[in-house]
């Protein structure tokens, strides 16, 4: 929003030219699945030039929320050290819907480039804003990482247009000062007003801790090498989504144009003199089966059958081919998604560890695992907690080809002595040292045995 940076650098910061949001927003144009400039055309018929539609695949939407996915799923298990610490982190993430509005937000934040978590109290609440990418304003930022952020909403009431700014920055002391702002937008002039009941124009945290997280995949920005934002998973292979829409588009029109058609000599059609004294035939505009020709005077007079070849197999050849190149360039090696039966089917089965969706799956968890890290760090700090927080985030290893291996390894090695038995249940368990200390020490005390 040009308003937007233009107040916060007139505040006095440096923010993002906003030029870099034009690629937010055709990435977001690919992600809902129309791009005008691309799925809309004109085509000459031999008479004049129609418009078209082409059709689409939605494969923006797709690989973002296969990413998603991937990442934060049911089986990630967060913990925050003992028992009362992290039943209180996961009664706020409950009540924020985190395992829901988390995925969405990377499914959004892998479509986008960036996405956001912003934590806030409201009365006795904590409450989790999730944030995506044409709403983050980065106003400074060291090696890569934001320090210092804004984060920008708009909202209509009445005839007003009213944008809310939360801007969070640090104070000579190394501590986060986080100031409310509330504006009636007229196109890019901003006019100030009050802020709804409740809201604090200013929150001195007292905390160097900050109270948001940006998420982005992990990949070189190389739309601007010194841009503290990410890009789209899908930034590098517009032409390959391109590429799966025209041959999914070709297939679809196989079908419309490769239909039964019925040649009918214009001598044997009901004629109607146009405006111009022109004679055209006349059809049933949904009898889109029947065509009018000119035959020759030697010509046969009768209605003549035509039944088109479908090249089915060559346009199921050519979609897998299409999506095979998109698998590439987003990170998923290139047999995740197949064309089947007309429409696009994931591989399900598990995956090598040598393979590029398992390496740059782990890559990707680098970057979400800090920040759910400052999540639970952020709420413990708002929740007024001081003990020394254990957090651990166990990510979803099922597809992993060798997974089951691993674990047999695991246990041969507390038969050899090399482990110990608790650290199988921090492995695979997802439990705090701590917590796998007590469970062993609990089942060697119940039964001699140690059960897994």
């Amino acid at each position: 929003m040009q308003a937007i940076t233009q107040y916060l650098k007139n505040q006095g910061y440096i923010a993002i030219d906003d030029t870099y949001y034009s690629h937010i927003t055709l990435w977001q144009k690919w992600y809902k699945g129309k791009v005008n400039t691309f799925h809309n055309y004109r085509q000459y018929n031999g008479r004049k030039k129609v418009n078209r539609t082409r059709k689409t695949l939605g494969m923006g939407k797709t690989v973002s929320e296969d990413w998603a996915n991937l990442l934060l799923n049911e089986k990630v298990i967060i913990t925050a050290g003992e028992d009362t610490i992290n039943k209180a982190i996961w009664g706020v993430l409950d009540e924020n819907d985190f395992r829901v509005r988390g995925n969405q937000l990377i499914e959004l934040a892998f479509a986008m480039g960036t996405g956001a978590l912003v934590e806030y109290k409201d009365g006795d609440k904590v409450i989790i804003d999730y944030i995506r990418a044409g709403m983050i304003y980065p106003l400074s930022w060291d090696n890569g990482i934001i320090k210092e952020c804004a984060f920008a909403s708009e909202k209509i009431e009445g005839k007003n247009k009213k944008v809310y700014l939360n801007i969070h920055h640090l104070n000579e002391q190394g501590n986060y000062v986080i100031e409310n702002k509330m504006f009636i937008r007229n196109g890019n002039n901003l006019t100030p007003t009050d802020l709804p009941d409740g809201v604090a124009e200013q929150v001195l945290t007292g905390s160097s801790v900050p109270l948001f997280q940006i998420i982005k995949p992990n990949i070189v920005n190389n739309v601007d090498l010194d841009c503290s934002m990410g890009i789209s998973i899908y930034a590098n292979a517009i032409d390959q989504l391109e590429g799966c829409d025209l041959v999914y588009d070709s297939y679809c029109n196989e079908f419309r144009l490769g239909k039964k058609r019925i040649m009918v000599p214009i001598t044997m059609s009901q004629m109607l003199m146009e405006d111009d004294g022109t004679m055209t035939p006349i059809f049933d505009d949904n009898d889109t089966e029947f065509y009018s020709m000119q035959a020759s005077k030697d010509a046969e007079q009768k209605l003549q059958e035509i039944n088109m070849q479908i090249r089915a197999d060559d346009h199921d050849k050519g979609m897998d081919k299409a999506l095979a190149l998109l698998s590439k360039k987003c990170g998923m090696g290139n047999d995740r998604y197949k064309f089947e039966n007309g429409q696009v089917k994931t591989a399900t089965e598990v995956i090598s560890e040598k393979s590029d969706l398992y390496q740059n799956l782990k890559k990707h968890e680098i970057i979400l695992e800090s920040a759910l890290f400052d999540m639970v760090t952020a709420i413990a700090s708002l929740l007024g907690l001081t003990t020394k927080l254990d957090i651990t985030i166990n990510f979803d290893d099922s597809i992993i080809e060798d997974s089951n291996a691993e674990k047999m390894r695991f246990l041969q090695e507390i038969r050899d002595g090399v482990r110990q038995k608790w650290e199988y249940r921090v492995k695979f368990l997802g439990e705090t040292e701590e917590q796998a200390q007590k469970m062993v020490t609990q089942d060697v005390s119940n039964d001699g045995l140690m059960n897994f």
